[in-house]
């Protein structure tokens, strides 16, 4: 049987029927390195099968198991770092977009101050002294000096014009510098880009608030505070500015707001501050030393060192050259001729006259104003200068070194005008102790005019006699009071002229004793005088506090005839850029006090104490003068107060603790100083001849004996007293044919208040 016809096969087809039958198998063509040509592979069905892929091998041992580790630790390294960029990013553009939302628009942001500045102007209408924080007016890049713009980037930051707010560049060189320096990566350079800076003077958008600061120097220097934090908000905050403004726009608001030293805040007010010029003007040194405060503006501000402010900036001309914004010989040329200050900031005097104008003016347009003004003042700079002169000499050649004696000195016109002050031996003054009118002392026998003023307007002659010789007053509650003379010496019957000529108390207590201290104290307060006065009977020698400038200015009334002034030193203010001043004064004499004999008689007796009495070393060669000596119990205190026909000058000296001054009296050096001011000041002005009366012309004539009874006043041959009261109190008319002070009947009414009417 043949093969083809067993069952088997069928069998097999059968089996093989009920199969899914499958897609024959493309034909692959035949590898020209096949055995035969039949298309099928040998033993594989023809189809090649794919290798698995070989692993590399994994090194075993404790070496394998650390690179396992440490493969493990990069790749969640990896997966943090690159997260957390994705969430700090995220931040960083939530922060971006929020203060750019905040950012208001530049022309907001130029004039930063919280108040507002106050220019002083002397009687010349020259500036001499600023207060508050000078502005000057906006500037920018396009209308300032392009010298001072290249300064300021060659200075803070050479890549401004490039960079995108930060600089890492910048950031991680401070750190080096600052660590290389000992400090902490954060304290000492910062690194940071102008735009930066410009961050930190907005105080990062946030306005001063008095609720939350309790002063804009404190505002101030928690805007000035370094932290990481504060360093994160500047970073966004910049990268904010740098969206929302333009280049030149954020340097515009740098340049107007910086502060640059000496109150001027913006690189405009600096200018006109320092130089007298507008920023516009600048030149490369000027614009060098500018640039050169940013650093450390009250150290190196030219009025505070002008040496160490021209070295600050010939290393800001460096800068300037090397980055090319000056050649070679034009830095050379700035630094062969160093900015210098103007005549106005060169000008260290007034500091004293500044603050005291600014104590008296209206706080809203003075401390507290929010306006820039101007107040056109009394300052006389020559004078000035004459008064500080004096009293630098006298503590250089005649006070022993090393003394702590202070001094002060106001010299006024006889209307109350204030020529100068100074207030101390600090002659700068400024922010300092003003003894001339803040000090309150003794006024010793400077006080006894007004005693004699007083009894002249009420009838007294200055050739009247009175007693001097010893004294005894019981006062109530505290016992007898027995005044005695300096030099412990009695004269007997004399005038009232030398009386005062030589500073004699038992005269002036008699006198005021019978004029009543009530009268006394009434004309020394209307005269200016206003601090309390004494109630015993040692007000008439001076046992009452006062201030020096209080004292001038009642001498002042004196002067001009027996009308009280009020000092002044403010002529006119007005607001900046307008025309209509707000306020003005032109004199400070107010009501009359005593008449214009009276007071003619008082500048005569005055004048006897400068030409043989206590006050002769104030005597000046070329003029007549006039003036008082005071010296307080233990010499605490030692004044000269006196005139010409032209000024009023007062001296104080004394320690501020009150300690008695060694070998001192008020006719010594407080004269000397008095003298020596005089004169310079006097120096270019003609002489004129006091307001005085002729004593010759005015001399009593003969046939009026006077004789003295046993009360040591005066009366004439027929026992009526010279003067407004007899022993049994009737009053006689105050005033005389030459005129009557404005006592009047005012005065009689009080005089009949304390003695009571009375019969001969």
């Amino acid at each position: 049987m043949s093969p083809s016809g067993n069952g088997r096969r069928r069998l097999v087809a059968d089996r093989r029927s009920t199969q899914t039958p499958k897609r024959p198998a493309k034909k692959k063509r035949a590898s020209s390195g096949g055995s035969g040509g039949g298309g099928r592979g040998s033993g594989n069905g023809g189809r090649r099968r794919r290798q698995p892929r070989r692993k590399a091998p994994q090194r075993g041992g404790i070496m394998g198991f650390f690179a396992r580790v440490i493969r493990f630790f990069f790749r969640v390294l990896w997966s943090v770092i690159w997260r957390g960029a994705v969430v700090v990013t995220l931040l960083v553009a939530m922060g971006v977009a929020y203060y750019y939302s905040q950012l208001p628009e530049v022309d907001e942001l130029l004039d930063a101050r919280a108040r507002g500045s106050v220019t002083m102007l002397d009687r010349h209408g020259e500036i001499f002294a600023w207060r508050g924080e000078q502005f000057g007016g906006a500037i920018d890049p396009t209308n300032t000096s392009i010298h001072l713009v290249n300064a300021v980037v060659a200075t803070e930051d050479r890549r401004f014009w490039w960079h995108l707010g930060v600089s890492p560049r910048g950031i991680a060189s401070a750190m080096r510098i600052n660590m290389r320096e000992g400090r902490s990566p954060l304290q000492g350079h910062g690194g940071s880009t102008l735009t930066q800076q410009t961050a930190k003077l907005m105080c990062l958008g946030r306005d001063f608030d008095q609720e939350i600061w309790d002063s804009e120097a404190a505002y101030e220097a928690d805007c000035r505070r370094t932290t990481l934090w504060r360093k994160v908000q500047e970073m966004v905050f910049a990268f904010a500015m740098e969206l929302r403004y333009t280049k030149s726009e954020i340097l515009s608001i740098y340049l107007n707001r910086a502060y640059l030293g000496a109150g001027a805040r913006g690189f405009e007010a600096a200018s006109q501050r320092y130089f007298g010029i507008s920023s516009t003007e600048v030149n490369p040194q000027q614009a060098a030393m500018l640039a050169g405060l940013l650093v450390a503006p009250t150290r190196y501000a030219p009025t505070n060192n002008l040496e160490r402010s021209q070295e600050r900036a010939n290393l800001v001309l460096g800068l300037m050259e090397q980055q090319g914004y000056l050649s070679e010989e034009a830095a050379d040329r700035a630094r062969a001729n160093p900015a210098t200050l103007s005549a106005a900031a060169r000008q260290e005097t007034g500091g004293y006259f500044a603050d005291w104008i600014m104590s008296v003016g209206p706080d809203f347009l003075t401390g507290e104003t929010t306006e820039d003004v101007i107040i056109r003042t009394t300052f006389d700079p020559e004078i000035q200068a004459a008064a500080e002169a004096a009293i630098a000499n006298v503590f250089a050649n005649q006070v022993r070194e090393g003394s702590e004696a202070e001094a002060a000195i106001v010299v006024m016109s006889a209307d109350g005008a204030v020529r100068a002050m100074v207030g101390g031996r600090d002659l700068e003054g400024g922010g300092v102790f003003n003894r001339a009118v803040q000090a309150f002392r003794q006024t010793g026998s400077a006080f006894k005019p007004f005693v004699y003023a007083t009894a002249l307007d009420l009838g007294f002659r200055f050739d009247d006699l009175v007693l001097d010789a010893e004294l005894t007053i019981n006062v109530p509650g505290s016992g007898p009071y027995r005044p005695e003379n300096y030099d412990g010496q009695y004269r007997g019957e004399v005038t009232l002229t030398d009386a005062l000529r030589h500073s004699l108390n038992t005269p002036a207590v008699r006198l005021s004793e019978e004029v009543g201290r009530d009268l006394v104290r009434t004309v020394a307060s209307q005269f200016g005088i206003e601090s309390d006065l004494a109630a015993g009977p040692a007000l008439a020698l001076g046992a009452s506090e006062s201030t020096l400038i209080e004292m001038t200015g009642a001498y002042a009334g004196i002067l001009n005839g027996g009308s009280a002034v009020r000092p002044f030193g403010l002529t006119e203010l007005r607001l900046m850029g307008e025309d209509t001043p707000m306020f003005e004064q032109d004199t400070g004499i107010r009501e009359r006090v005593i008449s214009e004999f009276s007071a003619q008689q008082l500048t005569y007796m005055m004048s006897q104490v400068t030409a043989a009495g206590t006050g002769t070393r104030a005597a000046l060669s070329d003029r007549p003068t006039a003036g008082k000596t005071g010296t307080t119990n233990s010499a605490r205190d030692a004044w000269f107060v006196g005139f010409t026909a032209d000024y009023v000058a007062g001296v104080w000296m004394g320690y501020d603790d009150n300690r008695p001054l060694s070998g001192v009296t008020g006719g010594g050096l407080p004269a000397e100083i008095w003298r020596q001011a005089m004169e310079e000041i006097h120096a270019d002005l003609p002489p004129r001849p006091l307001p005085m009366i002729d004593p010759i012309a005015e001399a009593r004539p003969p046939e009026q004996p006077q004789v003295l009874n046993a009360d040591g006043l005066v009366r004439d041959g027929t026992g009526q007293l010279v003067g407004p009261v007899t022993p049994r109190g009737t009053r006689i008319p105050i005033g005389n044919a030459q005129g009557q002070g404005n006592l009047g009947n005012a005065i009689n009414d009080v005089l009949n208040q304390i003695f009571g009417p009375r019969n001969n």
